[in-house]
């Protein structure tokens, strides 16, 4: 279960990262950064993927009251084509910390790839479930993400994102092949990429 102990060897304040939405074909990829407050955690805090819907979105409101700042940002699908998935997520990293209400002491990440920040940053393989801060951070972006998704579904109601947050479940495939490709599919995914050539549609 994750905890403080990476937090307190850090003196100040100190922000945990975290992205959602990495592996989905659709959609946008969303980051939260969270700063807690060590004297009014939000009970429950765990890896998002751990979690029941109903628990997440609970302790997304807890955060957002008791923490003493967090942020959520996103790279849109645009970017991920452009940059590359890897690149769009440390991107939206670095948004989500730029629109904290005040800059932290130090970053907690998510993983083991460095968001390139202008201040010293910690990654740590499997931090949100070491991490309460990560922890909190992976909380906010897939419960962001989810209501994205949800949101996006009222109009492209073909794919099911809903229910499958964009990833590609064999529901969505065969809505792709049947209906072809959104403009919120990320077209450098190899299952997207096989349907606009089947279609004939560009790639680019």
């Amino acid at each position: 279960m994750p905890d403080l102990s990476y937090e307190s060897r850090i003196v100040g304040h100190v922000a945990g990262i975290d992205e959602a939405g990495r592996g989905p074909l659709a959609g946008p990829v969303v980051a939260a950064a969270v700063i807690l407050d060590p004297a009014a955690l939000p009970i429950g805090l765990d890896d998002s993927k751990r979690l029941s819907a109903r628990a997440r979105q609970h302790l997304d409101q807890e955060i957002r009251v008791k923490a003493l700042a967090c942020a959520v940002a996103q790279a849109s699908v645009e970017e991920i084509d452009r940059l590359n998935i890897l690149e769009a997520s440390l991107l939206a990293m670095r948004r989500a910390v730029r629109a904290l209400a005040f800059t932290p002491d130090q970053c907690l990440v998510d993983g083991n790839k460095d968001p390139r920040l202008d201040f010293p940053t910690q990654c740590i393989i499997k931090g949100d479930q070491l991490s309460l801060s990560i922890a909190a951070a992976s909380i906010l972006a897939k419960v962001a993400r989810d209501k994205i998704m949800v949101h996006l579904a009222q109009k492209w109601p073909a794919y099911g994102w809903e229910r499958n947050a964009g990833y590609g479940v064999p529901a969505h495939l065969s809505a792709l092949r049947l209906v072809g490709v959104s403009p919120h599919h990320r077209r450098s995914f190899a299952p997207v990429r096989e349907i606009l050539l089947q279609y004939n549609q560009p790639i680019g």
